[in-house]
């Protein structure tokens, strides 16, 4: 299997990435009357659902010891070689995970392969990378980090269809207090990216250079010392939730593709 990027960089994770309600809520509306639920990268389980029964499956021993003593039941997997057998859960769904599979296109399947009903993915569609300000005033780096096929917006989306069938879009805007310590969740808090255990939280920042992680963080508290943030970004100090590209993509099975061969696990 490997060491998993979060045996590295997940110690301290659940304190600064708990599920915010309202994307919580999303989601559980997406997963509809699914009874059974498989949650790929499960991580800490955040998100998971209380009321259905799950099981998680998450690659990396510490992710998995930080999970609460009453969570669901986790496995040690790849999400690109689930032990499962086909059509075994009602539903499958990936919270801010698939970027992080060493095979996405193949986890995608495998998603398919065992969920009866539907799979349910919530991320951020890369190709809108630039619609946030971190990425644009200060790392822009980050966009170094995205495959150039999905540097266009859509292609990531296209790229599922493709995998799981046609797919419903679910436009899951930021809510401005959002209690999930994910990467575009401090839009209209700026100052919580200068906190070292945010970033530790948050795993692009885990793929960038020391000194130009550095270099962008002094940017950064200068332009709020001075004030040049607030004047720059005005017109967000009001809003209470932002679209940045974020959504949940939900692929029923009776829209998947027909080109696809299930492989059934011995």
């Amino acid at each position: 299997m490997g060491r998993a990027l979060y045996d590295e960089i997940g110690g301290g994770y659940v304190s600064r990435r708990q599920p915010d309600p309202t994307i919580a809520a999303a989601i559980d509306a997406a997963l509809g009357d699914a009874r059974s639920v498989l949650n790929v990268g499960a991580g800490t389980g955040s998100y998971e659902p209380v009321d259905r029964d799950v099981v998680a499956v998450e690659p990396s021993a510490v992710m998995i010891d930080q999970r609460p003593a009453d969570a669901a039941p986790a496995i040690q997997a790849s999400a690109d070689a689930l032990p499962f057998a086909d059509d075994s859960f009602d539903a499958a769904m990936a919270i801010f995970s698939d970027h992080h599979w060493p095979d996405r296109d193949a986890g995608l399947r495998e998603l398919r392969r065992v969920a009866r009903r539907r799979v349910v993915i919530v991320n951020a569609d890369p190709g809108e990378a630039e619609r946030f300000w971190l990425t644009t005033d200060y790392l822009p780096g980050f966009l170094r980090l995205i495959p150039a096929r999905h540097r266009t917006p859509g292609t990531w989306e296209a790229d599922l269809t493709h995998a799981l069938g046609q797919l419903r879009r679910i436009p899951l805007p930021i809510p401005h207090d959002c209690a999930d310590g994910f990467y575009g969740a401090y839009w209209r808090r700026p100052e919580r990216y200068l906190d070292p255990a945010a970033r530790a939280a948050i795993s692009v920042f885990s793929r960038l250079g020391d000194d130009e992680i550095a270099d962008a963080m002094a940017r950064l508290r200068d332009d709020l010392t001075s004030g040049r943030w607030n004047d720059r970004h005005a017109n967000l100090l009001d809003r209470p939730a932002l679209d940045l590209g974020y959504a949940i993509l939900v692929a029923d099975a009776s829209a998947a593709t027909t080109h696809q061969q299930p492989r059934r696990v011995q």
